[in-house]
């Protein structure tokens, strides 16, 4: 397809400069290492994603590439027998940090996977950049973030353009009390990394508002029968059930039950559980199905209604036209193409006065630059940076509500957002 400029993110502005040859196809090739769950069940949250991030590669390539380089977009799955998996995640992150033509690398979309992939990144100053991501300890000093970098305590490798559960969680807290007007809430998490941490900042914040906790129970992600906890939960009378974690640990499932027990109250949730329409294999609604599916709530961890947003939904659209799955974006597109932006800003800013260094430098070069707080990237999203500890500083937190009666058998509709960043 033809490059087409997104208004106010226009890569073509970004790319035109110095960094950009002049047309045809060029000699030499770098990758942009993707690490998503892609696979399975998974799918549905990895393959929109990665469509975003090969989406803003294709349209570099397009222009020729920049300084010299072809770019090469470089998945790797990291999902196991239809979910994510952290060893998995590891491996594919050795692979990346053992390549010396990857220079970046975007993802992942899992936190439990982030938290095994960071040390191995961090020691190999390899840029990685999710979308996704939202535990706040794989970043900030005062939740653990030191512990994932020991070797490089001041080296930042790791950023994300995601806000983090310290505020996902407590925003649907506020947005279940004053806007749904909860006060008796059951909270069921998947016993992970993301699950539980989002579901005890929810919890903590929804009672310090003067909410209830009817109960707080684990799940783990293998369970499919949640009927024991619907029927306990039921007893203590919620008006409704906020679930920490991702529909592959069963949200959609947890769903269905409490449906079919008649636990008709609105059902809560994190990004995890915001993940396509009703004709997406492996997506909330699909697997409660969409009757079941309505009076749903869910928080994405990003700018919902971004700048660009129709221009970037059309251009996403046409670019796969012809893919027999995916061909419209899901809540991470946008955000796995601002990732590719500013990885690929990065490496034509470097190349601009070091045309001819070698991999290792362009490694290091890429790194430096995103990681140097006084630098911004024109996104997609809007303008974008990184503080000090690589989480953006423009913390978004986006509320989506089912919509039965939406194309597709269903969908997840955009309501509001708010920028929790500090004036």
């Amino acid at each position: 397809m033809k490059y087409r400029a997104f208004g106010a993110l226009a890569l073509a502005a970004a790319f035109v400069a110095a960094g950009c040859t002049s047309g045809g196809s060029t000699e030499k090739t770098l990758k942009l290492g993707v690490t998503l769950p892609l696979s399975g069940g998974a799918a549905a949250d990895g393959q929109p994603t990665l469509k975003g991030i090969s989406l803003a590669v294709d349209e570099i390539n397009e222009k020729g590439g920049i300084g010299g380089y072809k770019i090469e977009t470089f998945p790797l799955d990291h999902s196991v027998n239809g979910k994510y998996n952290e060893q998995q995640g590891a491996q594919d992150m050795q692979t990346f940090v053992g390549d010396p033509k990857v220079f970046a690398i975007v993802g992942p979309y899992n936190s439990a996977v982030a938290k095994v992939q960071i040390p191995i990144g961090n020691d190999a100053g390899l840029l990685q950049c999710s979308p996704a991501n939202t535990n706040q300890g794989l970043t900030k000093p005062e939740f653990g973030g030191l512990d994932l970098r020991p070797n490089f305590p001041d080296r930042i490798a790791y950023v994300r353009v995601a806000a983090t559960d310290d505020i996902q969680g407590p925003a649907m807290s506020v947005y279940a009390y004053n806007t749904l007007g909860l006060k008796n809430v059951l909270v069921i998490h998947d016993v992970t990394t993301f699950g539980q941490g989002v579901a005890e900042t929810f919890r903590d914040k929804f009672t310090e508002l003067g909410g209830t906790v009817a109960d707080f129970v684990g799940a783990d992600p293998s369970t499919t029968d949640f009927n024991a906890i619907i029927t306990a939960g039921m007893t203590k009378n919620p008006d409704g059930v906020y679930y920490g974690g991702v529909v592959t640990s069963g949200a959609g499932l947890l769903l269905k039950q409490m449906r079919q027990q008649g636990m008709d109250v609105p059902f809560l949730g994190p990004d995890g559980i915001v993940n396509g329409n009703g004709d997406a294999d492996g997506s909330l609604i699909k697997i409660a199905g969409k009757d079941a599916a309505a009076n749903s709530y869910g928080t994405i961890a990003a700018i919902g209604d971004f700048p660009a947003k129709d221009a970037f939904d059309a251009s996403f659209i046409e670019h796969f036209k012809n893919d027999s799955e995916f061909k419209t974006p899901g809540a991470y597109s946008g955000p796995g193409y601002a990732c590719a932006t500013v990885a690929l800003k990065a490496l034509e800013e470097f190349l601009k006065t070091n045309a001819s260094a070698d991999d290792k430098a362009i490694r290091e070069g890429v790194r430096a630059w995103v990681t140097d707080p006084s630098h911004t990237f024109e996104t997609v999203l809007g303008t974008t940076a990184f503080d000090k500890n690589g989480d953006t500083t423009q913390p978004f937190i986006s509320f989506y509500v089912t919509d039965p009666a939406a194309a597709n058998n269903g969908d997840w509709v955009f309501k509001e957002q708010q920028n929790f960043g500090a004036e």
